[in-house]
This record gives C-alpha cells, structure tokens and sequence, in this order.
C-alpha cells in the first residue's frame, strides 16, 4: 500500500522527488538537529491522487493525514482547535523543483472565533493573538476562497487612515477586533456565506487549494518558463506555526548564506522585528538589511550565522533561508538551494572550489550555461553623466532602457508588438509573472531585495530595482510622481538593477567585461570539454570579438552577408543582370578584391585556427528590389515619363527579378545548384579564398580555409563543385607560387545528404550539420511561417516539447545527424564533423552533439562561452553515466 503522509523525521533530503523540495530540506534539516517547528508532508503522489480522483481527497489519503495530525498535536502537546491551547499550523505547497512565488501559502491555520481567546489567555498578549487571527482570515480567503486580497487590504488601509496609524504595528488589539468584524463582512458578501470556523474544515480546504495551485495559470507559465514537468505535482507541509509577531523580542527574515547578486562571501537577507513571515516578502514593510540584527539581537544573530555554516556545509552550496524568532529563541523554517544571479553563480562556484567545498567538476555543473547569457551584454557607460531621478534597493544587476507601463498585461502586450517596456508596480505578484517575463525590468515602490519581484527577476536574469519609496504611483491615472517630476505611461526611463538608480530618457550602453572568476571557470571548461567550440562570423569584428570569448576557429562564415554591403549591392546586381558570361566576369572581377580582402580580414583574426567559408547560399533574387515595389515605380514611370532611361533601367530589372522569381526559393535554385548552372560566381570566390591566403604567407599569417559546398543532396553535385574549387586553387598556387592549406566539404542540411552520407564522404573532407535548414527540410515547416503561425501552439498543446529551431529534435533530425555521422565515417574513419546551426548554442543540443561524436560546435560570438561551459558538463555527466553502467 502506497504511504502519503510522512512526518518530518520519516524523511531525507533524497526523497526530493516524494516530498517535494521544501518537504525534502524539512526533514533534512530536522535529522541534523536544527531548531525545526515539527510538522508532516502530504506527498505529491498524493497531489497525483487529488487529480486521479477529480479533484478530490481519496479516503485513504485523509485517514494518513488525521493520523499524522495526532502525531503533531502529541508532539507539540497542543491540538487543533483547542481553545485552551490551541495548536496552529502552516499550509505551504513545496514542489520538486523551487517555484518562488508561484503557489500558495497559508499561515495560522486553526485560528477561530474560540482559539483566538486561548492565544490571548496563553500569550497575555492580546494585540498578537488578534493580529494573528486577521492575517489568517486574508490569506485564507484569497487562498481558499477565492476572495480578492484587495478588498482586505482596502479596509485595512482606510481603518489606519482613520485612525492616524502610519504602519500596522500601530494597530492595537481592540484596533485588530474591528478589523477582523470587517473581514468577516467581506468574506460574507463575496462568498454568502460565514467564515469557516471548524479547524479541521479549513486544513482539508487548505489543502485541495494547494492541490488545485499546482495547476494555476501562474503555476502553468512558471512552469513552462523553467520547462518544469507538468507531471510532478506538489507536495503539502503541514508545519506548527511559530510567530514572529510576538513583540520587540520576536521577529522573521529571509536570508541567503552568500549574496545572490554578487556571489560576495557575507550573509544577505533582511529581516522585520514583530512580523510574520509573509510580511518581509509581500513588500508591504520595508525590511531592515540582516547585519543590524547583530545589534538588535546579538545571541540570535551568533546562532544564525553559526547555522548558515551548518546548512552550507551540509547542502554545499548558497542556501535561502527562512527563519523566525520567537520570543528571543531561532526556528529555522525552510532552507533550499539559493537562486542566484549568473554573476553570483560563477564567483560561488570558484570561490566553493578554493574553500575546498566542492570540486572543479562539481562548480562547473553548478553554473547553467543559459545564465551565462546574462554576463554578455551591454550595461551603462560609467563615463555617462548621470541624472538620477530616484533610487531604490538594486535587487539584480543588469541595466535596461524602456517604456513604462503599470500593467503587466499591457508589459505583454506591447512586448508582443516589439516594444521595450519596464514594467513599474507598488508590489508584484505571482499573478504579474507574464508581465514580468515581457519586460526588460521590474521597479517596485514596495518591498524588498527578497520580495517577489526581486526573486523572479533575479532568477531570470533581468534588472531589478525595488522599495522606490520616491516614486509615488498612481495607477489610475498611469504616472508616477518622483517629487515635482512626473512620469507617464510610455515616457522612456533607463534603470541600473546594480546600483539601484533609476534615470529618465535612454542612456549609452557599453560591452561587457568577463570577470576574473569567469575567466577561471571557462579555463576549467576547456580542461574538461572534448568538443571544440567554434563561431559563427562574417566579419573580423565578430571573429576578433569570438576570440576573445575563446572560439577556436569559425564553423561558419556565410559570404552572402559580404554581399549585402550597400556599396556592393550594385555590383552584385551588375552580376546577376548581366546578359553575357563577358559582362558577368567584368561584374565579377570588381567584387573578387573585395571578397579577398574580406577573406584576408577574417582570416588574420583567426591566426592559424580554422576557418570554414560557405560559398554563396542565396538564391539571387534576394539581391534585387522587392518585386511589388518594382511594379508600382515602373507603374508610375510609365504613365510619367514613358521615354526616361530611368523607365528602361526598371523595366530591365524588373523582368530579370521576375526570371528569378521562385515560388518556393528555399527549395530553389539557391546553394551549391546556384554553383551548378553559375560555376563562375563559385570560382571567384574561391579564387578570393586563395588570394586572401597567399597574401597572409607573405605577411608570415597562417590561414586554415575549409571550403563548405552548401545544400548538397547527391554526391555529383559535391563532385562537380569540389574539382571546381581544387582547379581554383591550382591556378592560384601558380600565380603566386605560395603553398596553399585548404579542405573541402560540405553542409549536411538535406535528409537526402545524411542519408547517402557514406557516398557524399568519398568527395569531402568534412561535413557541417547546418541544423537550421535540415530542421526545415526534415519536419516540413518554414521557420519564419511556423514561428510567427502555429508554432507556439505545438509547444502550449505539447504536440511538441520544445521548439525544434531552438532545441535539436532528437528523434527525428538527431537520427539524421547520427545517420550522417556514423556513414560518412564508414567511408572516412577520420572525417571531421561539426554543427554549425543555432544550435550549436544550446545547452541540449551541444550535449547531443558530444554524445553523437562530432568534433566541433559553432554559434554566434557571444554565445562561445555558453558552448564551452556545456560542452564541459556534457564531458562530465557522460562521464558519470559511464562510470555508473561499468559498477
């Protein structure tokens, strides 16, 4: 028979998958011997079991929870609704995988009309006991019943106006008693019915709202952000409340064991003297930083630190801490791995590494290379002079300029419409999170460096600034006031999450600087990573920028963006409109200096690492003017000036567009077919290749070209175009009598190519995988049709899991790779493969690239860093796979 219920001591930290993380580190924490409120966890197969019988608590389920409540209430020495010593418990979701924010907590769960009075008795401290009381009727309401908290918090805030009150704390017992009249009225008019005062009643409400938050739309989004399964489910803890909200001598905080913005080693957090554990997150106080609490309370702060050490030791790794002091004594409440900005994450690893915590290996699986993504951006000039308009807590790095907007539907659609927008709020709430993901960043007027807005923020690597108690903002009428300025909706403003400042108008950016530990890191990488790391460049900024994010070599220079110049473009033109094969190479012979110079370029910024040049790809037509538009200028100058040379130039033109004009150009006459019928554009390019690199022998510059065919499908075509290219060179080697280095290959991109792989290898001398197009060709789909049409809704529906584009289809073009692989080195046991597509890129991708056997990834400059630190994990968790099948 399955158990569903396991009480705090019945559990570890390895059965995360059962109990869910929060569960998991609770049970963890109580086996060590901290000072853990006692409680159990509802398992999140019971959760599973919830939906199995549609939506409700199975008897079986509800017999392990009573009987784990007597186990609490023996242990506490306390019961559930007792009204002489009542015993009061939290209700918190706690899923497999950390979702901050996303699902639903309750607190002071017990609390009715009769036990409200035994806290009174028990506490002799009425005010506490009432406050307590009010709290858990708001929470329950929103929770369970569904109750806006808007409505709570309106006649919380007129009963403080009224009464002259500046903050809650000021609210006296008698104060509290009005309050929760009024609640009770709100909760009536909305529900018609009387706040439930039956204990019992209200823990299984509690849990099937904890049940039925796994799957809100918050929790849904969160989910589908993080490409969390769906499948999990979340566990319940049920936990004896302590109370932080018993006086000066009590207290709660939120505190991580090292800086999650930074990674700096020293104690960041914040705490409320005489608050419950949800006021320090809600941002409704301000929160004082953790140091103070030194002063405050000295032997509490000594106990905490010494506690930090403990978990950190014992987790080996940063952790998130919630913890409450009641009545001078610390209970430790949860702790869990700490979400941390890619900065943090990189300096916590190296520095966990030198303090002889963790290993090499271990820090380079603890830093996500996705992450990374937010160290290789602009941040602001320094040499700017800044006008600051108002300044808050700088919750994460990061800077970014846009449109202010007050709402996060508005954040989403505006984001949509490719608008830069930072979303501006008092607080955010889970509810807020679409808004969040749409904009550039997050300021809250409220809160604190732990609020929510700070967390979700901080873990998706956007800038952040909250409690701008400067700003005053006025939702109705769409602006905020910073004293005598006011900013409206749309009005563009620049912040600076590192700093805290928020400025108006847009501000210069400059490139990022890799710190000395990320350095160290991506070191570490290389010694660990089998795969090469290549990039994708076309010009020598991009490969001299690639280099210096440590690329070795290029997997991808396409030469139709050289052509696109503006001062080219009429000479390609004058290319492709040419009626002879004597005025084509009269076209020819201006553009081949200058593809050599760009060659030349190229090359000597790579210095001796290899190059791999892509002949011309694109279908001509690319090159002339937008048809339609064409046809309306010719239109006009017919009607006009009939007679005008300008009149007899477009209609040339048009008619040639027209020629070239292709119903499906992708599938056309593009690639290595554009070779084919125009070997004379093929060969000047490669003559410029070949030129480029003679040049740089003379110069003492070692050049490495690899020649790549592309959009081969049958291996004539490869045939044809490589004795092409061997005959270039040979006319070049003896003009300039230099020994020239050179490979030819070709782009696997067409199932036909990986699928004959065995004979296409007889005629190259490597393959690329350009997964792009092989992704098109293989699933059917044009990726500009697909992504802007139905695409978003295979991945919502979970027709498909990820978008193929940007994660490799494993099953279907993975097959073709692996294919293309393992035949080409059948013929050509030494045949050097690589990927060069976007996903080359990609964490997933790059991991099935190592386990395929290819040799190489290439991506875009500023994602090498990434490559490198997932080709490293790849290396190791293959590793580990290895060492497990041999045991």
């Amino acid at each position: 028979m399955n158990k569903f219920v396991y009480m705090f001591n019945e559990g570890n930290s390895e059965m995360k998958e059962l109990l869910g993380g929060k569960g998991a580190n609770l049970a963890e924490m109580t086996s060590i011997g901290l000072p853990v409120p006692f409680g159990f966890t509802i398992s999140t197969e019971a959760c599973n079991a919830y939906y199995d019988a549609a939506k409700t608590i199975p008897v079986e389920v509800q017999d392990e929870i009573l009987l784990a409540l007597n186990k609490l209430e023996a242990n506490t020495g306390k019961r559930l609704g007792d009204p002489e010593n009542p015993l009061l418990v939290s209700v918190r979701s706690g899923a497999v995988f950390s979702m901050p924010g996303m699902m639903d907590t309750i607190l002071n769960l017990g609390m009715n009309d009769e036990t409200v009075e035994g806290m009174v008795r028990l506490t002799n401290n009425p005010r506490f006991a009432y406050d307590s009381y009010r709290r858990f009727i708001q929470m329950f309401s929103d929770v369970v019943l569904d109750v806006d908290t808007f409505f709570f918090e309106r006649l919380l805030e007129e009963t403080r106006e009224e009464k002259g009150y500046r903050s809650d704390p000021e609210l006296t017992a008698e104060d509290w008693k009005e309050v929760i009249a009024g609640y009770k009225q709100i909760v009536k008019k909305h529900t018609r019915k009387p706040f439930p005062q039956d204990p019992k009643e209200q823990l299984f409400l509690s849990i099937n709202a904890v049940f039925d938050s796994w799957n809100n739309q918050r929790a849904i989004v969160y989910r589908r952000l993080n490409k969390i399964p769906g499948h999990l489910g979340t566990a319940v803890n049920i936990q004896s409340m302590v109370f932080g909200n018993m006086g000066n001598d009590s207290g709660t905080g939120v505190a991580f064991t090292r800086n999650p913005s930074t990674g700096e080693h020293l104690l960041y957090g914040e705490y409320l003297i005489n608050a419950q554990g949800e006021d320090v997150v809600a941002g409704i106080r301000t929160p004082q930083p953790i140091n103070t609490l030194q002063n405050e309370m000295p032997e509490v702060y000594e106990q905490f630190v010494a506690t930090c050490k403990q978990l950190e030791q014992h987790y080996l790794d940063m952790q998130d801490i919630e913890f409450t002091v009641e009545r001078g004594q610390l209970f430790i409440l949860q702790t869990r791995n700490g979400k941390r900005t890619a900065q943090a994450a990189i300096r916590v690893a190296v520095e966990m590494v030198k303090e002889g915590i963790i290993s090499k290996k271990e820090a380079l699986l603890r830093v996500d290379p996705e992450q990374l993504n937010q160290l290789l951006h602009r941040r602001i000039d320094d040499t700017f002079v800044r006008t600051q308009l108002a300044k808050g807590l700088p919750a994460s790095p990061g800077a970014a300029t846009g449109a202010v907007v007050f709402d996060a539907d508005e954040a989403e659609l505006l984001a949509k419409d490719g608008k830069k927008v930072i979303l501006v709020r008092q607080e955010t709430t889970p509810d807020d999170i679409h808004g969040i993901i749409a904009a550039q960043a997050v300021i809250t007027s409220r809160g604190g460096m732990t609020s929510h807005a700070a967390v979700v923020a901080r873990g998706m690597g956007k800038a952040c600034i909250c409690g701008c108690e400067a700003m005053k903002i006025d939702l109705q009428a769409k602006e905020f006031h910073v004293k005598e300025t006011v900013v409206k909706e749309g009005d563009i403003i620049t912040i600076d999450g590192a700093t805290g400042e928020v400025m108006l108008g847009e501000i210069p950016m400059i490139e990022p600087e890799l710190s000395s530990e990320f350095q160290e890191l991506l070191t570490w990488a290389d010694e660990e990573r089998q795969l090469r790391v290549r990039t994708n460049a076309d010009n020598p900024e991009d490969s001299q920028k690639a280099r210096e994010f440590g690329a070795e070599g290029i997997g991808l220079c396409r030469t139709e963006h050289m052509f696109m110049d503006p001062t080219r473009v009429p000479i390609v033109q004058e290319m492709i409109l040419a009626e002879t094969f004597e005025d084509r190479q009269v076209a020819l012979a201006k553009l081949l200096p200058m593809q050599q110079s760009d060659f030349e370029g190229i090359l000597e910024a790579m210095h001796g690492f290899p190059v791999t040049i892509r002949l011309l790809d694109p279908p001509l037509h690319e090159f002339l003017p937008d048809k339609e538009e064409l046809i309306v200028e010719t239109t006009k100058l017919q009607l006009l000036n009939p007679e005008s040379k300008e009149l007899k130039e477009k209609e040339l033109l048009l008619k040639k567009v027209r020629q070239l004009d292709e119903f499906n150009p992708m599938l056309g006459h593009r690639g290595c077919r554009l070779g084919m019928i125009h070997p004379e554009i093929y060969e000047m390019q490669a003559k410029a290749i070949f030129y480029a690199v003679a040049e740089l022998a003379e110069k003492g510059i070692e050049a490495k070209p690899e020649i790549m065919i592309p959009l081969v499908g049958h291996v004539n075509e490869l045939k044809e175009m490589r004795q092409l290219v061997i005959e270039a060179a040979n006319l070049v080697k003896e003009e300039t009598g230099k020994d020239l280095i050179y490979t030819i290959g070709t782009m696997i991109e067409v199932p036909r190519a990986a699928l004959t792989a065995d004979q296409i290898a007889e005629e190259a001398d490597f393959f690329s995988f350009g997964t792009n197009d092989l992704t098109q060709t293989t699933f059917g789909y044009s990726r500009d049709d697909a992504e802007g049409k139905f695409l978003q809704n295979y991945i919502e529906n979970k027709v498909l899991a990820e978008n193929p584009f940007a994660v490799l289809d494993r099953e279907g073009v993975g097959k073709l790779v692996e294919m293309g692989v393992k035949l080409g080195r059948q013929t050509k046991p030494e045949l050097k493969t690589g990927i060069c597509g976007e996903h080359g890129g990609e964490k997933s991708s790059i991991e099935f690239c190592y386990q395929t056997g290819l040799d190489y990834v290439s991506c875009s400059p500023y994602r090498v860093p990434i490559a490198r630190l997932a080709a490293a994990q790849a290396t190791i968790r293959y590793s580990k796979e290895k060492e497990l099948v041999v045991k």
